[in-house]
């Protein structure tokens, strides 16, 4: 079967080990917060002496998942050389009581410039992975696993991929360049499921292969082509459980297209082995922080 390792198991694409931030994208995101707040220099942070060093106490306004640390300190890093950031929380955990998170200390001028796109990043990466964990919560003690997708941010994909992991979820594909997603106008385009997964299997270079099914006859059609995952688009609860069962053992299966909070119990029910979520990264409300000299 094209989609089964040696030994008969299937491949998972989806769970794969969490990698740790690339400093090289960490290092892009902060350069382009900073230019995009300071532009020719922050001219408040002039009305304090250049050699004033300042303390300052970064506060967590209420309960979350503590994701971004390595986005903050870079901020500070890139404009008050010398800058010590001492963290209070490790990185990914749950943080119920509000408090003293971390404390940082160094250049006063460098500290207030850095402040607010230190600030906007680690919100929203605390936002991500804490909304990631309170849904992953719903689908605890069942086999069904929490997805994102390509509907994030502009220019943080890389960051709030990766708070999806803090959160417990599972990374999708990062961009259009990992991986086939045969959606329903390459279907149109090509003529078919099958000489669009034909055509991708010609790619090789190991690419996995997933196919979108609007109805359990593309779902049939998917497996036939030896699609690596099928998308279940917007289906009923009932053709949802037919569409598992039909795929089970063949090819991993992705609930997915509208789906609330209220329904992933019902959707977990079904044994379907993924639901994927555009709301973890695109409906986000960022968590209450602030920076307070002392």
């Amino acid at each position: 079967m094209k989609n089964q390792r040696p030994g008969g198991r299937l491949r998972d694409p989806f769970d794969a080990p969490a990698n740790a931030p690339d400093p090289g994208a960490i290092q892009a995101l902060v350069q382009a917060a900073l230019k995009e707040d300071l532009g020719n220099g922050d001219l408040s942070a002039t009305l304090v002496p250049a050699e004033q060093k300042a303390r300052a106490e970064l506060h967590l306004r209420e309960p979350a998942v503590l994701c971004g640390q390595a986005w903050f300190n870079a901020c500070f890093r890139a404009l008050a050389p010398g800058v010590q950031v001492v963290w209070l929380v490790e990185e990914c955990a749950r943080v119920e009581t509000p408090g003293i998170v971390a404390e940082v200390t160094g250049p006063a001028r460098g500290i207030l410039s850095a402040e607010r796109s230190a600030l906007n990043l680690l919100q929203t990466l605390c936002g991500t992975a804490t909304e990631t964990a309170r849904l992953v919560r719903l689908l605890s003690g069942g086999r069904t696993r929490l997805l994102d997708t390509r509907k994030t941010l502009p220019g943080l994909r890389v960051a709030q991929k990766y708070a999806v992991r803090c959160g417990g979820g599972y990374n999708h594909r990062m961009g259009l360049w990992d991986a086939v997603l045969v959606k329903e106008n390459h279907i149109l385009a090509c003529g078919s499921i099958q000489v669009a997964v034909d055509r991708a299997r010609k790619m090789g270079k190991g690419r996995w292969i997933e196919v979108e099914a609007e109805d359990l006859d593309e779902v049939s059609q998917a497996l036939d082509a030896g699609a690596d995952v099928v998308m279940l688009d917007d289906f009923a609860l009932e053709d949802l459980r037919e569409a598992v069962e039909r795929i089970r053992g063949r090819a991993i299966s992705e609930a997915s297209g509208n789906i609330t909070e209220a329904m992933l119990p019902e959707i977990a029910g079904t044994g379907v082995d993924y639901v994927s979520m555009g709301g973890l990264t695109k409906h986000l409300r960022a968590i209450d922080l602030s920076l307070r000299f002392t």
